[in-house]
This record gives C-alpha cells, structure tokens and sequence, in this order.
C-alpha cells in the first residue's frame, strides 16, 4: 500500500495554510491527513500546523497492528479532540489568535476498510469505476441545501461557500465526524482541502484518476485547480495499492 501527497500555495494567496502528512504505518496500512488552516495573520498556519503535529504524532505513536477497529476509530476521533483543545487555548491566550481555526480530515486504510474522521469542508473521495464523497462538508451552504434552500447546482458559486460551520480550535469541545467504508484493492482514496473542490467537480476528478497514476495524481489534480484560477491554497493525498 502506497501514499503520496502534494500542496501548492495557489495564485492569489500569500502563504499556504494548508497542511498535507502521510506515513506508511505498515505492511498493510497507511495514514494520511490534511488540514486547512483559518486565521488573520499567521493564525491559520499556526492552526493547521499545530493540529496536523498533534494528530499525525498521536496516531504515528500509538497505532499498532493489532489494533482493533473500535481502537482505530478510538485513536483517530482522540487525536482531532486533542488537537481541538489545544489550539482552543492557544486562541484563548492570545487575542491576536482569536478563531484561529483549522480543517481537518484524516484517513487510514488497514486492508481493505478505511477508517476516515472529519472536520469542516476539506473531503475525502472513494474513488473506483465511479466516484463517492465519503464525507459531510460541515458548512452554511451545505446546511441550505439539506433545508432545501439551494440546489445542488448552486453550492459551488454561492456567495457564502467557504462559511464552515465545524473547525478544530474554535470551540472549548468538538467530536469529528467518523466514517468506516469497505474499499477494494483497485480503489484509490484522495483526500484534499476546498483549494481543489472549489475548481474541480467529481467528474473532473474522476477522469483524471482514470487517466493518470496514483503516483501522479494529486500533481495533476492541482494543475488543474490551477489552470481553472487558482484562487486558494491545493492539497490533496492519495491512497493506493
């Protein structure tokens, strides 16, 4: 099992607060996490960069292959409640920080079940002969269209898109979202932060993971963000066999 991941800054932003780590855990597992800062000033990097050192060395540190599923889930779900407190504090301290904030998804593949925790807008994709978002987007655009406010159609232009309703840091408390799916082995997992969705639509990602190697995929997913404006900071991971 292999993972590679890849960040670009963008062509309108002036620093990357996105956040991308991943690890080979085993023979047969894999972790991999992005996070997508928010913040004035540095607070978003500041924020991103916390949360993905927490997360990333908690479950580096403690997974083992024996674990069970109900641990796996344990030590992912711990790891973002962990990261959440300690950034909550570090805005608390300091008013410069205040919401300061961060995205998170995380994902680890052990065989053929994938176990995925969630926070915000950045996602994850299932992606095989066909194309599935395994998580929620926790924002004010998907909460319209659950009431039946807009359209699907309309999500992507919505003057109010990148209002997300969930963050790590910016509540005392917070439980991720958490998801286990079964994969196969043709499947690739990618996860990415809304630098990528806001340009690109499942179809788009599609065809290019149909047309291009794992190995090469997050490079060519951001190229194409790019050429479509660029207008965020890119990141995407990508699991494979």
């Amino acid at each position: 099992m292999k993972v590679y991941s890849d960040t670009n800054i963008g062509l309108i932003r002036d620093e990357n607060q996105d956040r991308v780590r991943t690890v080979v855990l085993g023979e047969d597992a894999v972790f991999a996490v992005v996070c997508d800062g928010m913040g004035g000033e540095n607070a978003g990097s500041e924020a991103s960069e916390k949360a993905i050192g927490i997360i990333y060395d908690r479950v580096t540190k403690v997974y083992r292959s024996d674990c069970n599923a109900e641990s796996v889930r344990s030590l992912l779900i711990s790891s973002a409640m962990t990261a959440n407190a300690v950034i909550f504090d570090m805005a608390a301290s300091n008013m410069n920080k205040k919401g300061m904030g961060t995205t998170c998804v995380a994902a680890l593949r052990r065989g053929n079940r994938l176990h995925v925790i969630s926070v915000g807008d950045s996602r994850v994709y299932l992606i095989g002969n066909g194309i599935a978002q395994i998580t929620k987007d926790h924002s004010v655009v998907m909460q319209m269209y659950e009431n039946g406010e807009i359209s699907k159609e309309e999500i992507k232009d919505h003057p109010r898109r990148n209002y997300i309703t969930k963050a790590i840091g910016v509540t005392p408390s917070l439980t991720p979202d958490y998801f286990a799916v079964d994969v196969d082995d043709d499947s690739v997992i990618m996860l990415c932060s809304d630098g990528l969705t806001n340009h690109c639509d499942e179809n788009a990602i599609l065809r290019a993971a149909k047309s291009t190697s794992a190995e090469e995929l997050s490079a060519k997913l951001i190229k194409l963000a790019l050429d479509d404006g660029g207008k965020d900071n890119i990141t995407v991971a990508v699991i494979s066999n």
